[in-house]
């Protein structure tokens, strides 16, 4: 699958809402002023991954009145630098049919390297204890669990939170799961 990273722009809104509704479950996906306050938030960033035109299999996102929609949009991460340079994953969303075509991995890294440019020194984010393909996916990336928070979803499911040191090395993490 082809496709390009590009910042966020105002028209790509509700796509975005339409595939974090599709990625997790009711009372974990974001409400319309959840994903717009994180957008928005200072020191916030989405980055946006557009299937190039020429794909033909481009994924199918469902809109809530059940009609499906191709967007160019097929997945998207909101990231924020904090203080005391400690960057936050806010959410990362690809849509099923882009997931395994190193969409997510070049989300990620792209985010990485915007907050490692701040300079941030390390990153956090949170996933659901029962999540255990994004669990693979971050350990993949050279996350760590730091600790348990729980009850931290509306529904009542455990986060793990996770973190990253973007000091070491991207060839150390990749060495360690080889």
């Amino acid at each position: 699958m082809n496709f390009t990273l590009r910042n966020f722009r105002r028209e790509d809104f509700e796509i975005l809402w339409r595939i974090d509704q599709q990625c997790f479950p009711p009372r974990v996906a974001y409400s319309r002023l959840e994903l717009a306050t994180y957008i928005r938030r200072k020191g916030s960033f989405t980055l946006v991954a557009e299937v190039s035109a020429a794909n033909h299999d481009e994924p199918v996102a469902e809109t809530s009145g059940g009609e499906t929609v191709r967007p160019k949009i097929a997945g998207f991460i909101v990231a924020e630098s904090g203080r005391r340079g400690i960057g936050h994953i806010i959410s990362i969303d690809v849509l099923g049919a882009a997931r395994r075509s190193g969409i997510g991995s070049k989300l990620l890294a792209a985010a990485e390297d915007r907050l490692r440019s701040i300079p941030c020194h390390s990153i956090v984010l949170e996933t659901a204890v029962d999540n255990a393909s994004a669990l693979a996916f971050y350990k993949r990336h050279g996350y760590h669990v730091m600790k348990t928070i729980p009850r931290y979803y509306s529904n009542g499911v455990d986060a793990f939170v996770m973190e990253k040191d973007l000091a070491r090395p991207a060839e150390a993490d990749a060495a360690d799961h080889t």
